[in-house]
C-alpha cells in the first residue's frame, strides 16, 4: 500500500515510548508526527547517499551504524550527521541495543529538534516492533454505525438504522455470556487483509438503552464482559419485517459488504415480536464458524433432494 494516502498521526513522547517500551533521551519538539509505515536505517545518508532519502520515517540506529559514526574523527562526524538533520525534520531516532548515544549526534539532534530513543532490543527487534505499531497505528480506517460483539469467538457487526434495537440485542448477548467491543460507533481498520473493529476511545464500553439511559458495561457486568478490539468477521443487518421482501429461508444467498476493500459476509434479518435475535445471532456465530470448515448446511440439503 502506498504511504502517502496512509493518515497522518500525532502521538506524543510519553505514549510512544510507553507503546514500545522504550527510554526516552530527548524530548525534541515534544511530539512525533507520522505518516509512514516504513522505517529507515541511515547507513547509506551517512555514507553520503541521499537519494530516495524519505524523512518522513522513523530512523533507527543499530550497532552496524554507531560502530560506522565511531570510526571518524569527532570533525568528520559531526559533518555527516549535520547534513543527515538538515535533509528534513525526522519524526524521531531510535538507538537500539543499549547503545550509548555520540555527543555529536545529540547535538545534532538537538538543533533539529527531533526526539532520541533508546531500546535494549536487538535492531530487527526493534524494526519489528515498528512495522506492527505503524501498521496499526497508521491503518486506513473508517467509523460506522453499529455495534460490535464477540459471539462465540466470531466478530459480529450489528447494523441498521437507529432505533431497530441494536443495542437491546448486544445487551441479552452480554448476559447470556458474549463480549461488547463497541457500541454505536464501531472504528474500522484495515490491517493487511483483515478488518479489525474497536471503539472510539471516549465511548469505549458506554451503552446507550433508549429509556434507560448510559450504562458503563465494563462497570456494570465486570472485564469479562468486554473486548478491547475483534477482527469483523460477520455483519448482521437488522431492519423491521417487510411483508413485501422475500427474504432468504434456505441461506443460498451470499450477500457481502464491501469495508475498505474487504468484503465481509452479510445477513439480512427481519426484526419482528417474539423474534428472539440474540439467539438468532448466536445461531449466526456458529453457522458461520461450521461454513468456515467447510460445512454448509444448506448445500447439504440441496444435495440430498437432488439425490433423490
Amino acid at each position: 500500500m502506498n504511504d502517502n494516502i496512509l493518515p497522518k498521526e500525532t502521538v506524543m513522547l510519553d505514549k510512544f515510548a510507553s507503546d514500545l517500551n522504550l527510554e526516552m533521551l530527548y524530548a525534541g519538539r515534544g511530539i512525533i508526527t507520522l505518516t509512514s509505515i516504513s522505517v529507515d536505517r541511515p547507513g547509506l545518508r551517512l555514507a553520503g547517499f541521499f537519494n530516495y532519502f524519505d524523512n518522513e520515517r522513523i530512523m533507527v540506529i543499530g550497532l552496524t551504524e554507531h560502530e560506522y559514526m565511531r570510526s571518524f574523527s569527532s570533525e568528520q562526524c559531526k559533518e555527516k550527521i549535520t547534513r543527515l538533520f538538515e535533509c528534513g525534520e525526522i519524526p524521531c531516532v531510535i538507538f537500539s541495543r543499549d547503545l550509548p548515544v555520540l555527543p555529536e549526534f545529540m547535538e545534532g539532534a538537538r538543533n533539529s529538534g527531533t526526539p532520541v530513543f533508546r531500546s535494549g532490543k536487538m535492531t530487527t527487534s526493534v524494526m519489528a516492533d515498528l512495522f506492527v505499531y505503524l501498521n496499526r497505528l497508521l491503518a486506513p480506517a473508517v467509523t460506522v454505525h453499529g455495534v460490535l460483539m464477540d459471539v462465540f469467538g466470531v466478530g459480529i457487526m450489528l447494523t441498521g438504522n437507529s432505533g431497530v434495537g441494536k443495542s437491546e440485542v448486544a445487551m441479552e448477548l452480554i448476559k447470556r455470556g458474549h463480549r461488547l467491543v463497541a457500541d454505536d460507533s464501531v472504528l474500522v481498520k484495515r490491517i493487511e487483509n483483515e478488518l479489525v473493529g474497536t471503539a472510539p476511545e471516549r465511548i469505549r464500553y458506554f451503552m446507550e438503552l433508549r429509556g434507560i439511559g448510559i450504562i458503563n458495561v465494563k462497570n456494570m457486568y465486570g472485564a469479562g464482559s468486554v473486548l478491547g478490539e475483534k477482527t469483523v468477521e460477520l455483519i448482521m443487518e437488522l431492519e423491521p419485517w417487510r411483508r413485501d421482501k422475500e427474504y432468504d429461508r434456505i441461506g443460498g444467498e451470499q450477500n457481502e459488504e464491501d469495508i475498505l476493500g474487504v468484503k465481509v459476509p452479510k445477513l439480512v434479518v427481519p426484526v419482528s415480536p417474539g423474534r428472539n435475535l440474540a439467539v438468532l445471532t448466536e445461531v449466526a456465530a456458529r453457522n458461520y464458524r461450521l461454513k468456515s470448515m467447510g460445512y454448509d448446511a444448506a448445500q447439504e440439503l440441496i444435495q440430498r433432494t437432488i439425490g433423490r
